[in-house]
């Protein structure tokens, strides 16, 4: 038995140093939208229009990603990864969204370096072509232009260890905390934040996550918290029920310095962002000539950029079915609403009631 694991062992490392580094793996999304606005005088971007201007249905290209993942070596990696669909928009500050290396010591450490996404959430964790709903969450978009969340700049140390008979991951990130493609950070704070996922239950892939954020911006210290719940639930070979909880609070820093100095308080925790999303996925595996899996989601959501000084806190309600016509997502078609309510209306904003029917093809290649 001793040989020939040995054997084993001797045979899949001669197959490692026969590997001619560097490996390359392309990858790509294209993924694109018709939507129509349901609600009067409100445009398909949620803004309200008083003088009943607007456009109220339209195509949009939202993603054309192209991946390039290059192994150079056993254990280092660097990839990038651009959105090209972004060249619509002003891209100077968008276009190229990761673009980092990382080094893989063991299981237990590996160091990432550049540009990428930090881990603060369950989100965080898969990328959008294979999302349980329409689009991120607002909560995900809102703490991204926080700096805890999205694209940022920085440095991470992430792994995984045992605890007992709980396996756990974790992850430690270093950020400017300003954003993608910005040439410097805008001042001398960075943002320290920490994720740990525990593994609770093997058998229905239960996961406890939580986060916590520490920083400076502009000398003011800031911080975020959150909590989150994961779990797949296999009823048969068929039925499945994928559900995610999260809740999140931090300082909204961004709309504290964008008031006025002499309306605003001293101290920038009187301004702070509180949210929670559920989402439930149900999903049938068909397996049936070109058709192979349908889905039923419907994200559930309150979000309160402000929730002490001036609230108006938003709900969303994102009902969306899908079809899948190649496996892991590589084709599907969804078909869903966003309806968004405000506590409180206010003209010629986008905090205003709206209703969005939208059709979304997406092809992952």
């Amino acid at each position: 038995m001793y040989g020939q694991t040995a054997d084993s062992l001797q045979g899949k490392q001669e197959q490692e140093d026969n590997v001619k580094y560097p490996v390359l793996q392309i990858k790509g999304l294209f993924q694109a939208r018709y939507l129509v606005g349901m609600t009067k005088d409100v445009d398909v971007n949620g803004l309200h229009h008083s003088d009943h201007s607007g456009t109220s249905n339209n195509f949009m290209l939202k993603y054309m990603r192209v991946q390039l993942r290059a192994q150079i070596s056993k254990r280092t990696e660097v990839v990038v990864l651009a959105n090209l669909a972004d060249f619509k928009n002003d891209p100077k500050s968008r276009v190229l969204e990761n673009a980092y290396l990382k080094y893989t010591f063991n299981p237990k450490l590996a160091v990432t370096v550049g540009q990428f996404r930090p881990w603060f959430g369950i989100e965080e964790t898969y990328p959008i072509d294979i999302i349980k709903s329409l689009d991120w969450s607002n909560q995900y978009t809102e703490f991204g232009k926080l700096g805890w969340t999205s694209f940022q700049i920085g440095m991470s140390a992430t792994g995984q260890i045992q605890l007992g008979e709980i396996p756990l991951q974790y992850a430690v990130s270093l950020v400017n905390g300003n954003g993608k493609n910005q040439i410097n950070d805008n001042d001398n704070g960075k943002q320290y934040s920490t994720r740990l996922v525990f593994g609770l239950a093997k058998k229905y892939a239960l996961n406890l996550g939580l986060n916590g954020g520490i920083g400076e911006v502009f000398s003011k210290k800031i911080y975020a918290v959150g909590a989150d719940l994961s779990s797949l639930v296999n009823f048969d070979s068929k039925w499945s029920l994928d559900m995610q909880l999260e809740a999140k609070q931090a300082t909204n820093h961004v709309l504290y310095y964008s008031l006025d100095p002499e309306l605003r308080t001293a101290n920038p925790d009187d301004y702070l962002i509180r949210g929670i999303y559920f989402l439930p996925n149900l999903r049938y595996e068909v397996n049936h000539r070109n058709l192979s899996a349908f889905e039923l989601s419907c994200r559930y959501e309150y979000l309160d950029t402000s929730f002490r000084i001036n609230s108006n806190p938003r709900q969303t309600i994102t009902p969306m079915f899908g079809l899948e016509f190649l496996k892991n997502y590589g084709a599907r078609i969804q078909l869903g609403m966003q309806i968004d309510r405000y506590k409180r209306q206010i003209e010629n904003t986008s905090q205003y009631n709206n209703n969005l029917f939208i059709v979304q093809v997406q092809s992952r290649f």
